[in-house]
């Protein structure tokens, strides 16, 4: 492995490090899942530090409309205004009684020291039961009951001068002097300092409704979780998660999420590893694994940092989908376990919901093959549902999560049905990524296809002769692990050049009447060979007009490799031809890559040659398989392949076996005897 290739598997590796290390939770994990009514099943919970409990967002609202129905009034004093009062009661003819004057400016007096207010001022101290009054830059607070209003004041300086001489007609004597005309108010209502000063306290609402201290206990074990405890557990967790951020210890929790990303990053890296390491050298089947893997983890960190309640509208198994449609189950299972890691470790019901998205996922992987197709989706996405609900409720009776009845119900019933929604992206990122989805070759295989009727019309020994290498090329890649999907449609279109000269090539010589003269009889060796060789850039021009994937054509393109036309340049050089020109009888191919290829190149090759045999004894066949292959090693058609003796070695005896049974001895019928 030299250092680009691996910097083309560690860059995107480092990419997806820091996608997880951006969603990861910023919190400590919380390991008590509960609600309002439930049976509290863990241990006696203690307040591990001191924690205020904090007020709900009812709690608050009612404090805040409590505030704004109680108005507090304020007043401006004018002294100004008892100045000139006393200063006119000064003034009062009233020398019949000589007491009468000091008395009218004492009352006066005492009656300013409190206050009097105007009508508005009266309006705004009903049902009030303080108001302030400011004296320059300071407020006092009294009671609004020891404020007068003009009429009290009145019926106040009557009393106070009554008391004072009781055998005078205080009242007639006091209008009739004019001292309550004297009786002005003192006191100006500031309706805009009143509003702006009550609005300021309407915001000023309390976030705390009591104390805990470190060591008391919240909760026992058994105990019936009610509104004020959920309340205080609400306080306690809100304050656990932020003190974990406080104090210095920010630093260790992003140690710990480092760490935690790479442990999943070590486990996702070797899940491929250890299922199908020639992903790494498929780049874009690899970067697709990638961005599968990133996908469900963001959304799964994501949900549990904003949204806890959204993991179960989320149709996770719709990615064990998404994988199955280019990888195989061995790839696919371990992939998606580890994706779902980041739930198990972050969210707080993460055991129940990981047992339930891995068997709902491998459910529905199983299921998909039988429901994958129109109408038969909502089949599989009921048994996703069925089994999903089943775990939940199943792990809600032992106390791994809380169930929400019957909303979490109603959730896993969405997500199943956004599993159906959703699928049809595969399509999309078929083309964003350049892959072929097994749903895809499925398509290219079905007999109804464009292209393979064209085929088996023009030429149809070719046809047959795909339909043999095809059969032939899916039992080796049954033995040796090969993409057999893959290998089946590649056979079946690897030799579609044909149908634009079919006379050309032998198979299709049926095609021939009677009088007509065979293809090559008139031609040329080279002329042979390059009609034949044509057939690959033929081939190469249909696929591309008929949109064939990259990764079908490539095996039009190589399953001659760089050989040469062996019997028309043999057949050259007994005719005098130079060798030199040995390159115009050689394929413009390329050696094959992949052990799909490998293999359709020793398929093609073998299921011809052995139509010329005579002998079809174990030995023989034996030998021409033995000698072909070996042809194509020395030939070097095979030094850029990807696939191992030992498996080389396997894809031989599964040929030698087929080609045994096709054309094994049968046994001769006697003719009867004519009567």
């Amino acid at each position: 492995m030299n250092i680009p290739f691996r910097l083309k598997v560690f860059l995107p590796l480092i990419f997806l490090f820091a996608v997880l290390l951006a969603f990861t939770p910023r919190t400590a994990k919380w390991n008590y899942e509960y609600r309002k009514g439930s049976v509290w099943q863990y241990e006696t919970c203690r307040a591990r530090l001191d924690f205020p409990i904090l007020k709900t967002e009812a709690q608050k609202a009612e404090e805040a409309l409590r505030n704004s129905s109680v108005r507090t009034p304020y007043f401006k004093l004018s002294e100004s205004v008892g100045v000139e009062s006393l200063s006119g009661a000064s003034g009062l003819d009233c020398q019949s009684y000589p007491g009468f004057v000091p008395a009218v400016i004492s009352s006066l007096r005492a009656i300013y020291s409190k206050g009097v207010v105007d009508d508005a001022g009266l309006a705004a101290l009903e049902g009030q039961e303080i108001a302030y009054i400011q004296k320059g830059k300071r407020a006092q607070k009294v009671p609004s009951t020891e404020l007068f209003s003009l009429a009290s004041a009145r019926s106040a300086l009557l009393a106070r001068v009554s008391e004072s001489f009781p055998d005078m007609m205080a009242d007639s004597l006091l209008r009739s002097s004019g001292a309550y005309s004297l009786i002005v108010p003192n006191l100006v209502y500031d309706e805009q300092l009143t509003s702006l000063v009550n609005s300021q306290a309407d915001n000023s609402v309390s976030e705390t409704a009591g104390f805990v201290k470190a060591g008391d206990v919240i909760i026992s074990k058994g105990d019936i979780v009610t509104e004020e405890l959920a309340q205080v557990l609400d306080s306690y967790k809100a304050e656990y998660e932020h003190s974990v951020l406080s104090g210095g210890k920010d630093w260790q929790l992003w140690l710990a999420n480092i760490l935690i990303c790479l442990a999943v990053l070590v486990c996702f890296y070797f899940a491929i590893h250890f299922s199908n390491p020639l992903v790494f050298k498929d780049y874009n089947r690899y970067l697709y694994i990638l961005t599968m893997f990133a996908l469900m983890a963001a959304l799964q960190m994501a949900c549990i940092r904003f949204w806890p309640r959204w993991l179960l509208l989320v149709p996770f198994p719709v990615f064990a989908l998404y994988l199955k449609a280019f990888f195989r189950t061995r790839v696919i299972y371990p992939v998606y376990i580890v994706s779902l890691l980041p739930l198990l470790l972050f969210s707080s019901s993460g055991p129940a919901l990981f047992l339930m998205y891995v068997a709902s996922g491998t459910v529905t992987l199983y299921v998909f093959n039988y429901f994958s197709r129109g109408v038969k989706q909502f089949l599989l996405a009921i048994v996703t549902f069925v089994i999903s609900a089943l775990v939940h409720l199943a792990c809600s009776f032992t106390g791994l999560v809380i169930l929400n009845f019957p909303n979490d119900l109603i959730f896993l019933f969405i997500a199943a049905l956004l599993q159906i929604a959703t699928y049809p992206f595969i399509y999309l990122l078929e083309r964003i990524f350049n892959l072929v989805s097994n749903s895809r070759l499925d398509e290219l295989a079905e007999n109804s296809n464009e292209l393979l009727r064209d085929l088996e019309k023009k030429a149809p020994g070719t046809f047959q002769h795909s339909l043999q290498v095809s059969a032939l090329a899916q039992s080796i890649a049954r033995a040796i692990g090969a993409d057999e999907s893959l290998l089946k449609v590649g056979a079946l279109y690897h030799d579609i050049g044909k149908m634009t000269n079919p006379l050309c090539f032998v198979e299709n010589e049926s095609l021939i009447t009677t009088d007509e003269a065979r293809y090559h009889s008139e031609l040329t060796p080279l002329q042979s060979a390059q009609d034949i060789i044509k057939h690959v850039t033929d081939g190469m021009e249909l696929a591309h007009d008929h949109h064939l994937p990259t990764v079908v054509s490539d095996f039009i393109l190589t399953h001659h490799g760089t050989n040469c036309v062996s019997y028309f340049y043999d057949k050259f050089i007994r005719e005098g031809g130079d060798p030199e020109q040995k390159s115009e009888f050689c394929y413009p191919g390329r050696k094959p890559h992949t052990k799909e290829q490998v293999i359709l190149m020793i398929c093609d090759t073998i299921e011809a040659a052995s139509r010329t045999l005579r002998d079809y004894s174990p030995e023989a066949i034996s030998n021409l398989v033995e000698r072909l292959v070996q042809d194509k090693i020395d030939d070097g058609q095979l030094e850029e392949a990807d696939i191992t003796v030992k498996e080389l070695t396997t894809a031989k005896q599964v040929i030698k076996g087929y080609i045994a049974q096709i054309h094994h001895e049968r046994i001769k019928y006697p003719s009867r005897r004519k009567k």
